[in-house]
């Protein structure tokens, strides 16, 4: 089996970086959401907590995201 090997120089994105950054973005987008959805729809007042609920939902979500895919890591 070969193994092909990317290399993501400095000031140099390439498509996984990007990915990668997209993935990330997609992930924050999604607790800031729910978090929207919780105090409007639920008449929720997070207040001051706000900012870390939709932290915790981004972890969350990110975790669950983990857990339903399959990750293959190069030793």
């Amino acid at each position: 089996m070969t193994i092909k090997t990317i290399i993501s120089d400095n000031w140099n994105l390439v498509k996984q970086d990007v990915y990668k950054i997209l993935k990330g973005a997609m992930i924050a987008a999604v607790g800031a959401f729910c978090t929207f959805i919780l105090s409007n729809v639920g008449s929720i007042d997070f207040g001051v907590y706000t900012p870390f609920i939709s932290g915790a939902i981004s972890v969350l979500f990110n975790t669950i995201l983990k857990l339903v895919s399959t990750t293959t890591y190069i030793k």
